[in-house]
């Protein structure tokens, strides 16, 4: 089979590689879409830590093909997303229901083969069916979706929040979309890119901020701005330093930062912790997606996300390095890794 392979930080190849053996507890998936994450391109980039050589792809669905002899529960036919990471189930963190924080924590696309291949070696634990009817591509939405949910849920929005959301890529995207369903009333979105603008827009956003044509800090919480003072809560979706910076200005006294986009490992950004403390901000980290995957999936299936307008482009195998190893381009979204496009 095709598998496109992480030798090395910077040497990302497709080859022909052997399929995968399944153990008797996992499952055989023929791959139908896998997400380009900003993640992979940090793991290209030694951005993130990671163990090649390795199959990068933790963004995937797919059709179960074969299943190990200790599977229940599912069948061969039955189209299935993956959460990618793995907790051991033992260390201190698991025991207190952090599996997110699990000291041996295991992720596919990561630690072990991933889904920018042909098939790839699900255990079932880490398993959840879809519909059979539904689009194949949308599956490969559930991960990032599921890390949107956990800071969602950090966040604690209310009915009636305000929010900002600094970043206009799939992952900003997905958070507007679930604030408003979580009942926030004021949405602004700050984003370089007038077509996710424009998205934003259609998809709840109430306002939204060129951050290239004004200060966003005055246009937001200035005393003229959209929200005076501040909103209820930040969002950090874009992983570089200037909006994580961004973020502890706009956030009301009293307010919640939550930081869900990845930045570069080693990356430093300046704050004052008098500011915090005056203010009694609270800042998090919101990391992967404890216990949210199953519902991703189930809002993915139910329509109340949309995801078609995120999807930018397709790509095959045979194309995926060249993406990985490159900065996406103007307006880019996301980009579907699809093995047997067409």
């Amino acid at each position: 089979m095709k598998a496109v392979r992480l030798d090395a930080v910077g040497d990302i190849t497709l080859r022909d590689v052997d399929m995968p053996d399944i153990g008797a507890d996992e499952l055989l998936v023929r791959i139908e879409a896998c997400g380009v994450c900003g993640t992979d391109r940090h793991l290209f980039h030694g951005e993130f830590p990671c163990t090649p050589p390795v199959t990068p792809g933790h963004e995937f669905s797919g059709i179960v093909e074969a299943i190990g002899k200790s599977v229940s529960g599912f069948a061969i036919g039955d189209r299935v997303t993956g959460d990618p990471n793995i907790a051991c189930g033992r260390c201190a963190h698991c025991h207190a229901g952090q599996v997110n924080l699990c000291s041996n924590l295991c992720a596919i696309g990561i630690h072990r083969d991933g889904g920018f291949a042909d098939y790839l070696a699900l255990p079932q634990k880490q398993a959840f069916v879809l519909p059979a009817g539904l689009n194949p591509l949308h599956g490969a939405f559930c991960e990032p979706l599921g890390c949107c949910l956990h800071g969602v849920d950090l966040a604690g929005i209310k009915p009636g929040s305000s929010v900002v959301v600094l970043g206009g890529g799939v992952i900003g995207l997905l958070t507007v979309q679930l604030a408003r369903l979580a009942g926030a009333t004021t949405i602004i979105l700050s984003t370089r890119q007038a077509s996710r603008r424009a998205l934003a827009e259609d998809l709840g956003a109430t306002a939204t901020i060129d951050p290239t044509a004004t200060n966003v800090i005055d246009a937001i919480a200035g005393p003229a701005g959209l929200a005076p003072g501040g909103v209820d809560v930040v969002f950090e979706c874009a992983g570089v330093r200037e909006t994580v910076e961004q973020s502890m200005r706009l956030a009301r006294a009293g307010g919640t930062v939550v930081i869900i986009g990845v930045t570069p490992q080693g990356m430093k950004a300046e704050f004052e912790p008098f500011d915090l403390l005056f203010r009694e901000l609270k800042v998090l980290g919101s990391f992967l997606n404890p216990y949210t995957h199953r519902r991703a999936a189930e809002l993915i299936a139910s329509g109340a996300v949309e995801i078609d307008r995120l999807i930018s482009r397709q790509v095959s195998l045979e194309e995926a390095p060249a993406v990985i190893a490159n900065p996406p381009a103007p307006g880019e979204v996301k980009v579907l890794v699809v093995p047997r496009r067409g």
